[in-house]
């Protein structure tokens, strides 16, 4: 009597047990298989390419390099890589040379030129050139109007070097003011222009020239005169 209910109950375990799948049957391969076949034959219609056969792939499941190589092809011919697939095996012709592409000029082609061109039609051309180039005088420079000294025609007058005396200042005219005056000017040849039309450089209203070199405030007239040889 034990043994039958042990049965029993043994049996009803084993109804209640859950149901264990079959591993032979794969874990979903063939799915994914599908799948990609399926996407191939998809991008390939869309695309114009030659569709991709089930042999293809199931010589590639089984492991036929050659195969595997087509199948990669054409799944990036499909997928528009813009990449052209190489077959680097020896019955593989070597790809053309693409020549007068697009962006390159015809100039570097010498057949193409030279069909086009020649000698004589080269001299007529430089011939014309040559007509039409034109030199053009130069002129003399403007004037100033309104009667605004020139800085620069000042500074080719003259020849003392910066800092020695040549005309008398007076003793009124204080360093602070010299300062002061001088920073009114945004740079020092505003303050020469200004200093030769009030008077300069025999007077000083302002205490531009302290030193009476007649040069007002920082300018010096050295590149000037180095600019034009001097």
């Amino acid at each position: 009597m034990r043994i039958f209910l042990a049965s029993v109950a043994l049996g009803a375990l084993a109804a209640c047990a859950p149901q264990v799948p079959d591993s032979g049957a794969g874990v979903g391969f063939d799915r994914v298989d599908a799948e990609r076949t399926a996407r191939l034959e998809r991008n390939a219609r869309l695309e114009g390419a030659p569709p991709v056969q089930t042999s293809e792939l199931q010589s590639t499941q089984q492991g036929d390099g050659a195969a595997i190589e087509r199948a990669a092809a054409a799944e990036a011919q499909a997928a528009n890589s813009g990449v052209a697939p190489l077959d680097a095996s020896p019955e593989n012709p070597a790809p053309q040379a693409v020549t007068n592409g697009a962006g390159i000029s015809r100039e570097q082609d010498f057949q193409a030129v030279s069909g086009e061109r020649d000698i004589q039609g080269d001299a007529a051309r430089l011939r014309q050139a040559q007509a039409q180039y034109q030199v053009i005088e130069p002129t003399a420079l403007p004037t100033r109007q309104g009667g605004q000294p020139n800085i620069v025609g000042y500074a080719l007058q003259t020849n003392n070097p910066v800092g020695t005396a040549v005309y008398k200042r007076s003793s009124l005219n204080s360093q602070a003011k010299h300062q002061r005056n001088c920073a009114s000017f945004a740079s020092p040849d505003l303050a020469q222009e200004d200093f030769l039309s009030n008077g300069g450089p025999q007077r000083d209203r302002k205490a531009l020239d302290p030193d009476g070199d007649g040069f007002a405030c920082a300018w010096d007239p050295t590149p000037f005169r180095r600019a034009a040889g001097g």
